[in-house]
């Protein structure tokens, strides 16, 4: 994920340059160079299983994860069987492979520095 630009750069989420329904949800989506920024903003009841694998396919989410959360609570289960919960300030590191879904009535909102490239891309 180095970046090479010898100048200074200024993006916003508010004009990606991409915006990727998920069901309940989207991302903004912002390249510079190689990598793919996400905010990702989910409404409560989003479930990966439920709004994104008719749109990726397979049996669980395959896109690698590292986020920061600013917004809401998240409850990831990997196919390994282990499982947490993330809210606001929470760093979440996720490998391929795993559900993921919306607890509460909060929208979630986070800002994920990996998973751009593929997450909720269809198959």
């Amino acid at each position: 994920m180095p970046i090479s630009t010898t100048t200074m750069l200024k993006r916003s989420f508010d004009s990606p340059d991409e915006t990727r329904p998920a069901g309940a949800g989207q991302a903004q989506i912002i390249n510079v160079e190689d990598t793919a920024m996400m905010r990702i903003t989910l409404q409560p009841g989003w479930r990966w299983s439920r709004d994104v694998k008719p749109i990726a396919g397979g049996d669980s989410c395959q896109a690698p994860h590292f986020q920061y959360i600013i917004q809401g609570r998240m409850h990831i289960k990997m196919d390994d069987g282990s499982e947490d919960e993330f809210g606001p300030g929470d760093l979440l590191v996720a490998p391929p492979g795993h559900d993921g879904w919306v607890v509460g009535n909060e929208e979630f909102v986070c800002i994920d520095v990996t998973g751009g490239g593929i997450w909720a891309k269809p198959s």
